[in-house]
């Protein structure tokens, strides 16, 4: 048996006629020849095939946003929150649904495919991250926080009281600020207790205490 070859669910008139099994299809058409991988039978089935629709794709990145398309069957269903990967001509990305138009200025959260006009996504596979730096505690020279932004995978995980370095910079985690789409995801909004974790596809904003004290000098 290929490993390639496609699979469906289908009665088989040798071992399980009012039951399903999975069948293996050998030849594709409007009357397929299916094998049944429980008993080897080989025979016939009309195989129907779900209706492919084109819904447009907005893509968010860092403030940017442009548009692409994505290939779905028409009773499949999309909601906020779901992933899926779509094909630009600058890259292949993991996005996620923000949120989904069905009218003019009509957006949902969910819908079937069918009644998509367009579906509102953000990149998650790569995201940029603020970070606000706060001075090393006891260190008067310089009193004044700091933000920047990191770059990481969506799934790089930040965690209260651990600390991190990005190029110069290098900070504890003093908590995490989530998103308001994913915070019910979470325990509270805002993660403070050491040891609480947060995807960073689902940061805001990080908050963070100085480790290198030669970064605040005032020379």
């Amino acid at each position: 048996m290929s490993d390639s070859a496609e699979r469906v669910p289908l009665p088989c008139p040798s071992c399980s006629p009012r039951e399903q099994t999975v069948h293996e299809v050998l030849s594709p058409g409007g009357q397929s020849t299916v094998r049944c991988t429980e008993c080897g039978h080989v025979h016939k089935e009309t195989i129907e095939t779900p209706d492919e629709i084109t819904v447009d794709v907005v893509v968010s990145q860092d403030g940017d946003s442009y548009k692409t398309t994505l290939d779905a069957e028409s009773e499949e269903e999309i909601e906020a929150g779901d992933e899926f990967v779509v094909e630009t001509e600058a890259a292949i990305q993991q996005v996620e649904v923000t949120s989904i138009e069905v009218g003019p200025e009509r957006r949902t959260e969910h819908a079937d495919m069918d009644e998509v006009e367009t579906v509102w996504t953000r990149v998650v596979d790569n995201v940029g991250v603020n970070v606000t730096i706060h001075p090393k505690e006891g260190d008067g020279r310089n009193e004044q926080s700091r933000s920047t932004k990191v770059f990481v995978p969506g799934d790089f995980e930040f965690v209260v009281g651990k600390s991190y370095e990005f190029g110069d910079d290098e900070f504890t985690v003093d908590s995490l600020q989530l998103r308001d789409a994913v915070a019910d995801d979470y325990r509270h909004k805002k993660l403070d207790h050491e040891g609480d974790l947060a995807f960073a596809k689902d940061v805001k904003r990080v908050f963070g205490r100085d480790e290198k004290t030669s970064a605040w000098s005032a020379w």
